[in-house]
């Protein structure tokens, strides 16, 4: 290649640089831990789907905004979120006061629980039955901090961390670990079609799931205000019954409309 040539090349490749990915890329980028069932999934054709994606396709249709979904380990949406790598996040992540020093959250749309799920064979009835056994979480959710936080109380072993579901039931399936605290939703969503699988007892930690925007980001009160409306529609209870196969109960984040949370 001639210096000449070389040069071009140089000019062109940076006019596409500045130029042709911010003309084709979307006006909303969202990371997600796609595996995420029933939130944010890959269905059998490769299209992410879930409860959240609906949710937030038709935020941005309301915004008249286009939306790309990166794949991101949960523990690196909270880092994406700050940095502005990404506009917002979604996986069934839990308000907490701890996250409103460093993040702002929209209203939340879901009430959750954790969970231990077993195999039908291991004999594992409960939390009681978990001393010295290995245990899976996902990195930085609320299930790795309330197992962490438990730990001595219930003896628990060893505890395993994973990035999101799909890796964990494997290993919980091949026996590498004992039982799987994670968000009740969606483990009753995957084990419906699985009777080697067990979801044996709810983990009260009264969890609110709601889309996690950098602090004090102006898009969130935009969004906030979309959330609002599609709670006064019903669109968000329409979702909770396509995906859950259940009516949302009134009293429930899914259907009223809350203020957004602030921390202390």
């Amino acid at each position: 290649m001639t210096r000449s040539t070389g040069l071009k090349a140089s000019i062109f490749a940076g006019l596409l640089a500045a130029f042709g990915t911010s003309t084709y890329a979307a006006d909303l980028t969202v990371g997600a831990n796609i595996g995420n069932v029933p939130w944010e999934f890959e269905d059998a054709s490769g299209k992410v789907t879930g409860f959240e994606v609906d949710l937030v396709n038709e935020i941005a249709k309301r915004l008249g905004k286009t939306v790309e979904f990166v794949n991101t380990p949960f523990n690196g949406l909270f880092p994406a979120v700050q940095s502005g790598r990404i506009n917002m996040a979604i996986s069934s992540i839990t308000i907490t006061e701890k996250r409103l020093e460093s993040v702002t959250f929209a209203q939340p749309y879901y009430d959750s629980d954790q969970s231990l799920t077993v195999t039908a064979a291991s004999g594992i009835t409960g939390l009681k039955d978990m001393g010295d056994k290995v245990v899976g979480v996902d990195t930085g959710s609320t299930g790795d901090m309330w197992a962490d936080a438990h730990k001595a109380e219930y003896k628990l072993g060893e505890i395993r961390r994973f990035e999101g579901l799909q890796p964990a039931m494997l290993d919980l399936v091949a026996g590498r670990v004992d039982g799987y605290i994670s968000d009740i939703p969606a483990l009753l969503y995957y084990v419906k079609d699985k009777p080697e699988l067990k979801v044996v007892e709810r983990i009260p930690t009264g969890e609110k799931y709601s889309i996690m925007f950098n602090k004090n980001d102006p898009l969130a009160t935009e969004v906030n205000a979309v959330i609002s409306t599609l709670k006064q529609e019903g669109f968000i209870a329409k979702l909770h019954e396509t995906w859950f196969g259940a009516k949302a109960e009134d009293t429930t984040s899914t259907v009223a409309v809350l203020d957004m949370p602030k921390g202390k």
